[in-house]
């Protein structure tokens, strides 16, 4: 599993992760390929090397010619609707500002919809957050693991005024996450920083063991007593195996696609199910559930495999009359299985053999031909010949079914 390590020695900011991301190998035409499919421009990004007592990285800056506005959650969401974002990256990116809005509103005690983005509302606080999303996924990223946050003390200027540090925001979206409060005067932890990584890290504190295949450094604007950079380690995942699990096999990572519908035509779950399984779906079910205000609807649960998430949130959101998916990865061990000939009395029989460390443990005749075997056969029932296949070999199983 590809990972990346935040390490947080000197903070973090929405333009130092995009300068790590930058400086850890991700391409600058990619970035931006993604940030175009956003509904607005007049800005632009200015990307260069720089320096940070002895430590060189990548410092971006986002350079807008709009006057900042002061947007509400819900502006920010439409713009993330209108683009042509892929629909999990949108999700993503939504679950950031959605943090930094309840936050907010925590804060201020005012309702969610009330509350105003003031600096996190501006063109470069988006094209920050919506370009660590975006990076992270070109990056092929599959899990995020953040070291603990080192806090700076003082006094900020922002659109409230002037408030202590750290910010009341940043403080808020750390709860549960490991901190370190220094001597260092100044901003350190911003609240973009805290909110992008704190939504989709995983786990926070020590680093992981890790195969290192890239190292970048995101440079920060201000000057501290120490580098003020954000460092990310990149490399592959090194799975600690359990004593009790080291004889098992198969294991993978999946990810399980989820939709609630109750307005949409019965008929047309058939074809979605075709086609989502024909898109490369491992798995595919439909389960009744009561929905809000009692009204009876499905449950569309989709098993794919990583890669195919994007292409499988597009199918749903286009064949379907859902407006939103959730999804989550998780861990799946299956037994080896292969498909053998198998000689019986009506003709040769596919038959789906399962195996565990070498040994089998099932073996059961293909359902479409035994269906076609009783459709010839019309002296005996499907049950019948299925149960008379099955016997067979059960009676062979002890022979490897060679």
């Amino acid at each position: 599993m590809k990972i990346a390590y935040f390490d947080c020695f000197s903070g973090v900011s929405g333009n130092m992760i995009l300068g790590a991301l930058l400086d850890a190998g991700l391409p600058l035409e990619e970035l931006q390929a993604e940030l175009k499919k956003l509904p607005f421009s007049g800005y632009r990004i200015s990307v260069k090397k720089v320096q940070k007592l002895g430590l060189f990285g990548t410092h971006v800056e986002v350079k807008a010619e709009e006057n900042p506005e002061h947007r509400h959650l819900s502006d920010i969401l439409e713009i993330l609707n209108r683009s042509t974002l892929a629909p999990f990256l949108k999700d993503r990116a939504g679950q950031i500002f959605r943090r930094i809005a309840q936050v907010e509103a925590e804060i201020h005690q005012m309702p969610v919809e009330e509350v105003h983005f003031h600096e996190i509302g501006a063109v470069d606080s988006i094209v920050d957050i919506v370009g660590a999303v975006c990076g992270l996924y070109r990056l092929g990223i599959e899990k995020i693991y953040v070291s603990r946050f080192t806090l700076g003390k003082g006094f900020v200027d922002c659109a409230h005024g002037r408030i202590p540090l750290p910010a009341p925001a940043t403080l808020a979206l750390l709860k549960g996450k490991p901190v370190f409060f220094s001597d260092i005067e100044g901003e350190l932890v911003t609240p973009t920083g805290a909110a992008i990584l704190t939504t989709l890290g995983s786990e926070f504190g020590n680093p992981p063991a890790m195969t290192l295949q890239a190292v970048g450094y995101g440079v920060g604007t201000k000057d501290f007593p120490i580098p003020n950079v954000l460092r990310l380690c990149i490399g592959e995942l090194q799975e600690q195996e359990i004593p009790e699990r080291q004889e098992e096999r198969g294991g993978e990572r999946v990810v399980v696609v989820e939709t609630n519908i109750d307005d949409m035509n019965p008929q047309f779950y058939e074809y979605v199910m075709d086609q989502l399984f024909k898109a490369g779906a491992l798995d595919v079910y439909l389960t009744p559930v009561l929905m809000k205000k009692s009204r009876p609807g499905t449950l569309l649960t989709v098993v794919c495999t990583p890669s195919l998430l994007p292409e499988i949130s597009t199918l749903i959101l286009r064949e379907t009359t859902t407006l939103g998916i959730r999804w989550q990865e998780m861990e799946r061990t299956k037994a080896e299985r292969e498909l053998i000939d198998w000689n019986t009395p009506y003709g040769k029989v596919k038959v789906k053999v399962a195996r565990w460390n070498g040994r089998i443990i099932g073996a059961t005749p293909e359902y479409e031909d035994c269906k076609k075997i009783a459709e010839a056969h019309k002296e005996k029932s499907l049950k019948e010949i299925y149960n008379e296949i099955s016997y067979s070999i059960l009676q062979k199983k002890g022979d490897g079914l060679e």
